[in-house]
């Protein structure tokens, strides 16, 4: 792949830096619901959100891999960074002069951090939810009401996007302070897994949302321009996730005398679908001279998360009795795929999708 040679830098510097700040942390984010929002700070810190002098190619390049070496230690940040990351794109792509100029720099110095607050609203466009946010125009603003079950990457000072109906079936998208004045926010921690994403309901109770925080007063249209990043910018996170399991499948590869050599699934095979599906998407990327497409995006996306789930299930397997403990390496990323699995757009919406 082709890209800045500062910003490769900047990668190949990352997985030193991952394994002395983001790994001694893994656990206490897997089994204690701890947040990492210093680590995400101090990658702004580092310069890893910076977009001044890259051109957007390289920017999402540079992001693509940032989120795909972040998950092959822990998904669960890959995550979060993946909520900021989107957030960013929501901030990039707007008019507005006051998110553009105030909000975008704190955003990429990592002063500022945020969420997507989307999940309601793909699933809206997809036809399988109705928008469950209203918002009222009023002098300076909109009112807004209703509630998201579920924000991540919240905390207070953070921010997030959201999608809501005003007037005449308009749409509108907002970008959200999650100290506004008739917002509340209820913790949710009882998942499965990725429990320090730091995640919220969202109650809205006639909150108040100046001009100065709204990302378009055509969310339709913005939507459709900014959902492949959106969409793409999951990708890596299964890349990662894949990667650390092959590697894990390697190192049980002698163990109890050698009896994972006779099992179905085993790292030779899963590499090499990890190499090719890696360079069919970064051959799409950096061979695109437009805008990125939705329908690729989406069989690029759908196929890496099946790919993630095989692996994740095989280094289970080849793991035995020591995978089986809630601690354990391959039982974390197992359960980190099938939150992945369910990271709108979901299997089932990815599915509909193409089938459509």
């Amino acid at each position: 792949m082709m890209i800045k040679e500062n910003t490769a830098t900047e990668i190949e510097a990352l997985p030193l830096y991952l394994q002395e700040e983001l790994k001694p942390l893994v656990r206490k984010i897997d089994a204690e619901h701890y947040y990492p929002k210093d680590f995400l700070s101090s990658l702004g810190i580092k310069g890893y959100y910076a977009s001044d002098s890259l051109e957007e190619k390289d920017v999402s390049l540079r992001e693509f891999q940032l989120l795909e070496e972040v998950s092959k230690v822990c998904m669960t940040t890959g995550f979060v960074l993946w909520c900021h990351l989107a957030a960013l794109t929501y901030v990039r792509y707007s008019h507005n002069q006051y998110l553009t100029e105030e909000i975008l720099p704190k955003l990429e110095d990592g002063t500022v951090l945020a969420g997507t607050g989307l999940s309601n609203p793909m699933k809206f466009y997809a036809e399988v939810e109705r928008l469950h946010l209203k918002a009222e125009r009023t002098e300076g603003g909109y009112i807004l009401s209703g509630a998201l079950p579920s924000v991540s990457n919240l905390a207070e000072g953070h921010w997030f996007g959201a999608v809501a109906e005003a007037e005449n079936g308009r749409r509108v998208m907002l970008f959200i302070s999650c100290d506004a004045d008739g917002l509340s926010l209820k913790a949710k921690n009882n998942y499965m897994g990725i429990n320090g994403s730091a995640t919220y309901a969202c109650r809205f109770n006639d909150c108040f949302i100046p001009d100065e925080w709204v990302i378009s007063e055509d969310a339709d249209t913005f939507i459709e321009q900014i959902r492949p990043i959106f969409l793409m910018y999951q990708i890596p996170l299964g890349l990662g996730v894949t990667d650390a399991s092959i590697q894990s499948i390697q190192k049980a590869r002698n163990k109890q005398a050698g009896c994972n050599h006779y099992l179905p699934v085993q790292a030779d095979e899963l590499e090499n679908e990890l190499m090719t599906q890696r360079q069919n998407i970064f051959q799409y990327i950096e061979s695109n001279t437009g805008e990125l497409e939705w329908q690729p995006l989406v069989q690029f996306r759908l196929d890496m998360t099946y790919l993630t789930l095989k692996a994740a299930n095989a280094s289970m397997i080849h793991s035995g009795g020591a995978g089986y403990m809630n601690v354990s390496n391959p039982a974390r990323r197992l359960r980190e795929t099938y939150f992945l699995v369910n990271l709108t757009p979901t299997v089932k919406h990815l599915e509909k999708i193409l089938a459509s």
